[in-house]
């Protein structure tokens, strides 16, 4: 297959302007109907009182209410959810000169000239204890000593990130650039001018009708963000295909201070990048992956404690880095009760949702007691967790009653390739695949955690078995490595 890139740049300038009329037209044919329900209702009351005052016959009464149950049921018709489908996605696997040891990182901090030993000697320690391997990545910039930072390298680091994967993800999916009507991308911490969507929509010559976004500050809850927003478009616009790249820059979020809380971004986060095609055309059924079940967002940023749990900010220098509190996982619990909840009642069987009620009933004449964690394993098979370091993977595993076969997908992604932010739950739904585990009618949980505090939930149905994935993709040189056993020391 040509490259999509080359294929587009030839294509003729007039295309770049041509917008079809009967899609546009299509897709506010539903907001139209709805916005003269009322305007119809109100009519149909008065034909009605009119034909009561002239005493017409009783047979004509029903004319009036037959045209309102027509437009009634095309109406509810219209409005039925198109089903979503992930066509296929893809993972950065990173070059080899990007690969960054624990000792080459630790040597390069000790040679730059602004970090202390103290942060040196803690540096160490969270990287050892942190779960990830030997074998992460950061980006060329970062290599340098000092590291480079500037908007130049960031901007080169965003082309490296998110033009391989949308170009392996065309290929795959054998879809044109121009086929795309709905373009999303997530990245936390950059946000460059012009935005990573047009970055993206100038490299590939999209549609000039193309609806892009570019969602920034979301934290490690952005994919599945991205994913609830397209889904959403998706209803709106019929027949169309949806792209959500989903990465963050790394260069832009190096903190070059002293304060420990602003040292875990430099020790944590790694190299990543996925780009996933989503669609609700009809057709797209017989060759997509998975079908979108549900999708759940909760957020506590109105509470301060979560708010300032995770945040971006100058230190007593006046060097900008990104701050995580010790009452982290304090917050982050708080913010999953919350969230499961609301996504339990959705999702769980009638058993599961009364005992969790009564849990809660049980609290008010005992607050000593505890809350009953439903067991969602009743529904889901597999799990993606975010990959924030070894300790809190494992307290989120507790408090949901995963077994370690259940969490390997999200330990292994962490050891092989650390806390990617948004994009981890993509490298572990690979590693799942790639171990031919996804069965059909089986559902995957992909769960985000965002700075803010909030949270949110995506659940996908596999509609086909998933089998040859072990040959391709980011595991394609090591899935036979994995699992290392969770109860050794990583090596």
């Amino acid at each position: 297959m040509e490259a999509p890139s080359k294929l587009n740049h030839d294509l003729h300038p007039r295309f770049l302007l041509d917008i079809s009329p009967s899609k546009l037209q299509g897709s506010h044919v539903y907001s139209t109907l709805h916005f003269l329900r009322s305007p119809i209702l109100v009519l149909v009351f008065f034909t009605e009182a009119s034909l009561i005052l002239w005493q017409w016959r009783p047979i004509y009464f029903l004319l009036p209410l037959l045209c309102f149950l027509v437009f009634f049921i095309f109406e509810s018709f219209l409005a039925k959810s198109s089903p979503i489908f992930l066509v296929d996605f893809s993972c950065l696997r990173p070059p080899k000169f990007c690969k960054i040891s624990f000792s080459t990182f630790i040597e390069h901090a000790s040679m730059i000239e602004c970090f202390d030993k103290k942060s040196i000697d803690f540096m160490a320690k969270i990287i050892s204890s942190s779960g990830q391997g030997e074998e992460t990545y950061l980006p060329p910039s970062l290599h340098y000593i000092p590291p480079r930072t500037h908007q130049e390298d960031c901007i080169k680091e965003v082309h490296m990130l998110l033009f391989p994967v949308m170009d392996d993800l065309l290929s795959k999916t054998k879809i044109s650039p121009r086929d795309v009507d709905i373009l999303i991308v997530n990245c936390s911490g950059f946000c460059s001018s012009p935005s990573l969507s047009s970055i993206v929509v100038n490299k590939y010559c999209m549609r000039a009708d193309i609806k892009s976004f570019n969602l920034s500050g979301m934290g490690c809850s952005a994919s599945s963000i991205g994913i609830h927003m397209a889904s959403n478009l998706l209803q709106s616009y019929k027949n169309s295909y949806a792209v959500v790249l989903s990465t963050e820059i790394l260069s832009t979020g190096w903190y070059a201070g002293n304060e420990p809380p602003k040292l875990l971004l430099n020790c944590l986060f790694r190299m990543g990048s996925a780009a996933i095609l989503l669609t609700n055309r009809n057709k797209a059924k017989e060759s997509s992956k998975y079908k979108l079940l549900q999708t759940v967002r909760t957020q506590r940023a109105f509470d301060d404690k979560a708010y300032f749990s995770a945040i971006r900010e100058e230190d007593s220098k006046g060097i900008t880095g990104f701050s995580v509190n010790q009452d982290i996982l304090q917050v982050v619990g708080e913010t999953l009760r919350s969230h499961i909840t609301i996504f339990g009642a959705s999702i769980l069987p009638l058993k599961e949702k009364i005992r969790h009620r009564l849990s809660i009933l049980k609290r008010y004449i005992n607050p000593s007691g505890d809350i009953y964690v439903p067991d969602f394993r009743s529904v889901i098979q597999h799990y993606c967790i975010p990959t924030s370091g070894k300790a809190f993977l494992r307290e989120i595993g507790k408090g949901l009653k995963l077994t370690e076969t259940e969490m390997e997908a999200s330990l292994m992604t962490l050891h092989r390739f650390g806390n990617q932010s948004s994009a981890s739950m993509w490298y572990e739904l690979a590693y799942i695949e790639a171990k031919e585990r996804v069965k059909k009618g089986e559902k995957v949980w992909q769960l985000g955690l965002g700075s803010g505090m909030k949270c949110s939930s995506v659940v996908w149905e596999c509609l086909k078995p998933i089998v040859d994935e072990s040959k391709k993709g980011p595991w394609s040189d090591c899935i036979d490595r994995y699992p290392i056993i969770a109860d050794k020391p990583y090596v």
